[in-house]
This record gives structure tokens, C-alpha cells and sequence, in this order.
């Protein structure tokens, strides 16, 4: 489960939500279509994870979460707000393309991705963390959430 990134677990979920909802069975629930909540929330979901990514790259640090090591402990811009803005990113654009398609069977897809980051990829990257930073990083989980 750490091998797979979480944008493919997303995509994964999306689609699996997506044909789901043409079975009879789910064809009678209703369509909750927004195209612009959809989009405006796709975009932002691309946004954070790319940014994020971003300020690792200037920070000459591993994006990879099964990377042996990090080399720096990214703390500022998004990180100041949230201490995983692309797990946030990938749930978000989740949410958003649910939100564009309007089958609910789709909305499932984010709690999903949600409960793969929050209890299982987010704890083995903070025990990483923790070994690697010690009390830098509990300064920092103490100061800033986890989500939001």
C-alpha cells in the first residue's frame, strides 16, 4: 500500500465509484453534478500537491514518502497551514471530480483516500519524520495540524 502513490489510489477509487454507479442497483440515487464546484475544486486539489512539491524541490529534500531519508524538514509556505498539503490536494481534487461527474457512488472516493493517508501513509511518514528530526518535528506537530 506505501508503494502506490496517493493520486493513483484516487483514481483508482474515482473510477471504481464511477462504474459502480451504472449498475441498476445504484442508478436511482441522485445526481449531485456541480461543474463548477467540481472544476474550481479539481484545480485546487492539482494546485496544493504541485506547490508542495515544489517547495521540496527548492528545499533539496525527497518528495518520494518511502524515500530511505529526507534531507530538510519543509516547514514553511503551505507548511506552515497543514502539515500534508498534497494527501489535502489529492482528497480535495477528489472531492472535485465526484463533484464534476455528479455520481455519488464517486463521493466515497475521498473518504477512501482520506482513511489510506490518515492511517496508514501519514503515520509511517511521521514515524520517519520523528526518527529522523526528534523534537523539530514534534515542535512542529504541536504547531501545525495535520489536515486543516
Amino acid at each position: 500500500m506505501l508503494k502506490a502513490p496517493p493520486p493513483l489510489w484516487a483514481l483508482a477509487l474515482l473510477a471504481a465509484g464511477y462504474f459502480l454507479s451504472d449498475l441498476p442497483t445504484f442508478a436511482g440515487l441522485p445526481q449531485w453534478r456541480s461543474e463548477v464546484a467540481g472544476l474550481t475544486l479539481l484545480v485546487l486539489g492539482i494546485a496544493l500537491p504541485a506547490i508542495a512539491a515544489n517547495q521540496f524541490r527548492l528545499a533539496g529534500t525527497q518528495i518520494l514518502p518511502t524515500s530511505e531519508k529526507n534531507d530538510a524538514l519543509v516547514t514553511s509556505g503551505l507548511y506552515r497551514f497543514t502539515r500534508n498539503p498534497m494527501y489535502l490536494g489529492v482528497v480535495t481534487a477528489s472531492v472535485g471530480a465526484a463533484l464534476w461527474f455528479g455520481r455519488p457512488l464517486m463521493l466515497l472516493a475521498p473518504i477512501g483516500v482520506f482513511a489510506i493517508a490518515n492511517f496508514v501513509l501519514i503515520p509511517f511518514e511521521e514515524a520517519k519524520m520523528r526518527r529522523q528530526f526528534g523534537e523539530v518535528f514534534d515542535d512542529y506537530c504541536r504547531r501545525v495540524r495535520r489536515w486543516i
